[in-house]
């Protein structure tokens, strides 16, 4: 039995499946792996090999010789990599560990690419609710059935799940709705992820619908001008990321902000841009996807 590796960022071991040396071995990056990470291993063969087979421990696989894999989840994966050379074929087998992100990071999937968001702890229960429904695949293969540029993107209706085209969407969800969570650290800059919701005086939110800000350029007058009507004021630090990024800041303190776009924040401008019915929705379905990291 070979003797077990520590490391800093992953514990290895490698086993061969026969007594022969083995054609090839692999090396990972050092360092401490977080998901979500994009992990490079290198195959270290003497001499040429005919063919190389990668499995990665969470069931996806590579023919490449040096392949990079993304691991989205944590925990300890077992990486083998199976060559062959002739009717020679040996495995070598190493244990990497992945650890679990510090922040909350769900991934919204589209064919524009994806977008990376993180829920903020501030916001406790829309966080649960949106964690939730995300693992249970809810939201998978709905649409972003509300798209005005310049403005907003929104989704999350289960209505629209198969819609045909023409349908009125809007409307569905969980049949509950989630209490408001208005708190100060949370603003409509561009790339905040906030719940939808119908007139109500309590501002409960949708249980499943929420849009993501686009927004536009936003002003001083503007911002003093709203806090002037809502009386509460903007950290400077708010002001600094509503002047370069822009948002929407007449709706804040009026709906829920629980997250924000930390990459992928062009995705949400490539599917503002697309051509929408009357009514807003997109004339193309725009679907999604999500994946939570943890």
């Amino acid at each position: 039995m070979k003797k077990l590796l520590s490391f800093l960022a992953f514990s290895a071991f490698v086993l061969s499946v026969s007594a022969q040396k083995p054609l090839a071995t692999f090396t990972v990056p050092s360092g401490k792996l977080v998901a979500p990470v994009e992990v490079t291993f290198t195959s270290e063969a003497k001499k040429p090999v005919d063919s190389y087979l990668w499995d990665f421990g969470d069931g996806s696989t590579s023919t490449e010789a040096n392949p990079a894999h993304r691991y989205t989840q944590s925990g300890n994966h077992l990486v083998s990599l199976t060559t062959k050379k002739g009717s020679k074929t040996t495995t070598v087998k190493q244990m990497i560990q992945v650890t679990a992100p510090e922040r909350c990071l769900v991934e919204i999937e589209t064919e524009f690419g994806t977008m990376t968001v993180e829920l903020s702890n501030a916001t406790p229960k829309h966080r649960d609710n949106f964690i939730k429904l995300a693992e249970e695949g809810y939201y998978n293969d709905l649409l972003f059935h509300r798209v005005i540029n310049s403005f907003m993107i929104q989704g999350g209706d289960p209505d629209s799940r198969n819609a045909p085209a023409g349908k009125m969407l809007g409307m569905g969800g969980p049949n509950y709705q989630v209490p408001a969570e208005l708190v100060d650290s949370m603003v409509h800059i561009k790339g905040a992820l906030a719940a939808a919701r119908t007139n109500n005086p309590e501002k409960k939110s949708s249980g499943s619908q929420f849009y993501l800000v686009q927004g536009g350029p936003v002003t001083d007058g503007l911002l003093n001008q709203i806090e002037s009507m809502r009386n509460f004021h903007y950290t400077p630090e708010q002001r600094e990321a509503y002047l370069k990024l822009g948002g929407t800041p007449h709706l804040d303190r009026e709906y829920t902000v629980y997250g924000y776009v930390v990459k992928g924040l062009d995705v949400i401008d490539k599917i503002a841009a697309v051509e929408t019915a009357p009514g807003d929705r997109p004339k193309k379905d725009v679907k999604m996807k999500m994946k939570v990291i943890k």
